[in-house]
């Protein structure tokens, strides 16, 4: 069996809404950064997910190419010894000359590969189509994308196009380099039900092997796909597929923790927003990892999975977890761990893919239209790519290198707090269980300095909630502290430019300062604490909530400019950074300065509450804020205060059951 590669990717995809194509490279920054692929050889990668997409080369007219950037970029590669898995579409739907519902998509699509294949005639190994299956859901059944249709009709249509396409263009790129791999990526879950859904989740878990029966020439008479596909005109091109079968040469699966989905048909027990239906029965679609006791087979199910169905060699090629630092190193370390167990059992695993290498942009809107950057190995939204703790975790992944002490516990998926609904009992077989995780008595703590304030009290909230071991003490005792637990780092709140906590200094720590006074440094993390909204005490937010609860007016300061944190995402976003090991002074804020007034009709607005009773002009001029080398842009506004308004909703609905 060959080895266990680390595999890379950058979030490439050109992905088309109406008439708007939104590029991936060109929202990370990185169309324009060669220096990224020197970050990528730093960490070890053997091969690189990488983008010679149809969309960016030919989006005018497939004989108007323009090479340029891929030739100096997949060149580079190549000098790096990183080998490049070209991709040619990735959740497009190709230039403006065709789309999914073309039925010269595959002959179109198979014309660009074999001119890419004859201008890099070195590249061995190719994936012509990422997900088809999913982009063929996302574009035709769902209609998030265009072509916007919303029928299962285009749907099957659209996978088959995609499919054929991949076989086209593997022929042609075959011509010139006979010995070329396809490695067939698509997302992989598994669909459980309640017995009243049963039908739904039988066909579910079937359509998800789809797109790669039909490349290995699968869907025949004997299909249980068949007679449906049939139905949609679809018969003279299955036969073709299957006369002509292109199997994959490995099998890409990419499993998030939301794959593996769970239909209920008791939507009483559910948000409305995940309820839904099919033409006879209504029901609700959530995700297994959260209702299912025990825990549906993840990420090693659906490994087993592919590699007992197609007995094809497998490989893990996206590699992603949208949460905070520690989760995405638990999930990261697993993820690797499982592959490295399920090869001891025999099955095939090549290589285990970190995604996105670069972060990515707007995946919380599906595409759609704008939205939030999420950082990946690297942090790129200041500009300049900032290594956070995931690229030291891949770096040192193949060599078995210690983990960050966050990163040994349970994450979220295998702690009680997964569970958002109703529990729902599910047999489990006999699984080798995972490997035995440190107790928390066993991993070295977080240090937090502050016990008797409100930010103290905050950091060690987000702890309990992100399962960091931390003691919390005050100024006095931090030094013995320190000697007696050993902690992997400080969290000093009470620190100002007069009194600093002497026991990270005397002992080495990693220390976060959160202070408005004191000045950065090369060894310590120095985050920006002003205007602070939404802990246990007082604050401007609060005082604005209670007098117009009351019907009373509130004035505010109309000539004041003011830049709200909401205190739990700030204690969330300097954590990350320390675990990254960042230092120097940063500003987190959620957006541009604003009124305060304008601040305090916004606290209204997210509460419910009347915003004419707060007085004071809107706008106003800025205090000189406290000098900072580097900001971190946290989630909206407007998100932060719907937090913060929900946040008091509870505390009501506590105050009212205590009483």
């Amino acid at each position: 069996m060959a080895e266990l590669e680390l595999w890379g990717g950058a979030e490439c995809t050109v992905v088309r809404v109406g008439d708007r194509w939104g590029d991936q490279s060109h929202l990370s920054g990185h169309h324009g950064r060669d220096e990224d692929l020197d970050l990528f050889a730093d960490v070890g990668f053997k091969a690189m997910r990488y983008p010679v997409l149809w969309e960016r080369v030919a989006p005018n007219h497939p004989d108007e190419c323009d090479w340029s950037w891929s030739d100096a970029r997949l060149a580079r590669l190549r000098d790096l010894g990183i080998r490049p898995i070209a991709g040619l579409v990735h959740h497009g739907s190709g230039p403006h000359y065709t789309s999914l519902l073309d039925p010269e998509f595959p002959a179109k699509l198979g014309r660009y590969a074999g001119q890419v294949a004859r201008r890099y005639p070195w590249i061995e190994d190719w994936t012509p189509v990422n997900e088809p299956l999913t982009t063929a859901r996302f574009s035709c059944l769902y209609g998030h994308w265009y072509p916007h249709h919303r029928d299962e009709g285009s749907f099957w249509t659209a996978l088959v196009n995609q499919v054929d396409g991949v076989a086209h263009a593997m022929r042609a790129i075959r011509e010139v380099i006979p010995h070329a791999r396809l490695i067939q990526t698509d997302d992989l879950g598994r669909t459980y039900a309640t017995a009243p859904l049963f039908h739904q989740a039988a066909f579910d878990n079937t359509r998800r092997w789809a797109g790669w029966d039909l490349l290995c020439g699968r869907v025949t008479p004997d299909h249980p796909l068949w007679r449906r596909l049939v139905e949609f005109g679809l018969e003279d091109r299955l036969r073709a597929l299957a006369d002509a079968p292109c199997p994959p040469d490995i099998v890409g699966i990419n499993h998030y923790l939301t794959s593996d989905r769970f239909l209920d048909h008791r939507v009483q027990r559910y948000p409305e927003h995940v309820i839904g239906g099919n033409f006879e029965q209504r029901y609700a679609d959530v995700e297994a990892i959260r209702v299912l006791d025990p825990a549906p087979g993840g990420l090693a199910g659906a490994l087993r999975e592919a590699w007992e169905r197609y007995r094809t060699p497998v490989a893990v090629t996206e590699v992603h977890l949208g949460c905070t630092r520690e989760e995405q190193l638990r999930w990261v370390g697993e993820v690797w761990d499982t592959a490295a167990a399920l090869r001891e059992e025999g099955v095939d695993v090549r290589g285990v893919t970190a995604w996105a290498v670069l972060g990515s942009c707007g995946w919380n809107t599906l595409l759609t239209c704008e939205g939030v950057y999420e950082a990946g190995l690297y942090d790129v939204g200041a500009g300049t790519p900032r290594p956070t703790a995931l690229a030291h975790l891949w770096k040192g992944l193949p060599d078995g290198a210690a983990r960050h002490p966050v990163a040994t516990t349970p994450g979220w998926w295998r702690r009680p707090m997964r569970l958002l609904h109703p529990p729902v009992p599910r047999p489990a077989r006999f699984e080798r269980g995972a490997p035995a995780l440190p107790r928390a008595a066993d991993v070295a703590p977080l240090l937090i300095c502050g016990a008797t304030g409100t930010l103290g009290r905050a950091f060690a909230r987000a702890c309990d909630v992100r399962d960091i071991p931390y003691v919390l003490t005050d100024l006095a005792g931090a030094a013995a502290c320190a000697d007696r637990h050993r902690p992997w780092a400080m969290v000093d709140v009470e620190a100002t430019r007069g009194r600093r906590t002497s026991a990270a200094k005397l002992r080495g720590l990693r220390t976060l300062h959160v202070s408005d006074e004191l000045d950065g440094s090369p060894e310590r993390l120095v985050v920006r604490a002003a205007g602070m909204f939404g802990g246990d005490g007082d604050d401007f937010a609060t005082e604005v909530a209670r007098a117009l609860e009351a019907g009373r007016r509130f004035r505010a300061a109309g000539d004041r400019l003011v830049t709200p944190a909401y205190l739990p995402a700030l204690v969330n976003a300097a954590l990350d950074l320390l675990i990254d090991d960042a230092t120097g002074v940063w500003r987190l804020r959620h957006g541009p300065a604003l009124g305060a007034a304008d601040f305090a009709r916004a606290v209204a607005r997210a509460c419910g509450l009347d915003p004419t009773l707060v007085d004071g002009a809107g706008g106003g001029a800025a205090a000189d804020p406290p000098a900072a080398e580097h900001e971190l842009l946290l989630a909206p506004l407007d998100e932060a205060l719907a937090a913060f308004a929900a946040d008091r909703r509870r505390a009501e609905q506590a105050a009212r059951e205590a009483a």
